[in-house]
């Protein structure tokens, strides 16, 4: 077997880094994820005061009846749409990986995706097309939108997020590439800074055979209609 290059080794271990980064828990992820239910309680409880205190900054009466709840729904809300912080992959997946002799493009698209972009707590929104070629094992259909869930339930930017859910399957996983193209709207640039209502913005994230092969990457694009 020939020795691999320096470059070549170098390579791989940068893929390797990037791959156990994006799929390491933050402090957040692991504060909610072992956290009791007192714990949870006092969270929700700072949240609600951390809401009344935006109205107050903004120029509301937090007591006027119309807004006098909302610290409590708000910060219920907002811990629902960050639930992604107390989720992990390998409890998503929960074993649901099968020895089977299928080396073919497997596809799950037009997954929905709601996220908030960290950057100003606002959504933004799209679809998300996820595609693996399996290496003698295959993952259970459901679990490839549930990995793209999690991660978008979290505070992120979609260029990250998109890496995010192809480096956790390639980790998971091992197949021999992983495609993940996502389009989105941002509020953020709908509602404030440029004001662009039509404006989507797209990524892609590819790995492995879909990297390394024109081919095969120009086959996902076109299963999922982004190339004509």
């Amino acid at each position: 077997m020939p020795k691999p290059t320096p470059h070549a080794a170098f390579m791989a271990t940068c893929r390797l880094t990037r791959a156990l980064f994006f799929s390491l828990p933050g402090r957040g992820t692991r504060e909610r994820l072992e956290e009791s239910p007192e714990q949870a309680a006092i969270r929700l409880e700072k949240l609600q005061g951390a809401v009344r205190t935006i109205l107050e900054c903004v120029g509301e009466d937090p007591d006027r009846p119309g807004v006098l709840d909302t610290p409590r729904r708000y910060a219920k809300a907002m811990l629902f749409l960050t639930r992604g912080y107390q989720e992990n992959v390998k409890d998503i997946v929960n074993n649901a990986i099968f020895q089977e002799g299928h080396n073919e493009m497997v596809i799950v698209k037009d997954i929905e995706i709601f996220s908030m972009c960290e950057h100003h707590l606002v959504p933004f929104t799209g679809k998300m097309h996820i595609a693996y070629i399996p290496k003698n094992q295959v993952i259970g259909l459901s679990k490839l939108p549930r990995i793209a869930e999690m991660f978008s339930r979290r505070f992120q930017i979609q260029e990250r997020l998109t890496k995010e859910v192809a480096y956790a399957i390639m980790e998971i996983l091992q197949p021999q590439g992983v495609a993940v193209v996502m389009e989105s709207s941002h509020l953020c640039m709908v509602m404030r800074g440029v004001q662009k209502t039509a404006a989507s913005t797209i990524t892609s994230c590819v790995l492995g055979a879909f990297e390394k092969k024109e081919k095969t990457r120009n086959e996902f694009l076109s299963l999922v209609g982004l190339k004509k």
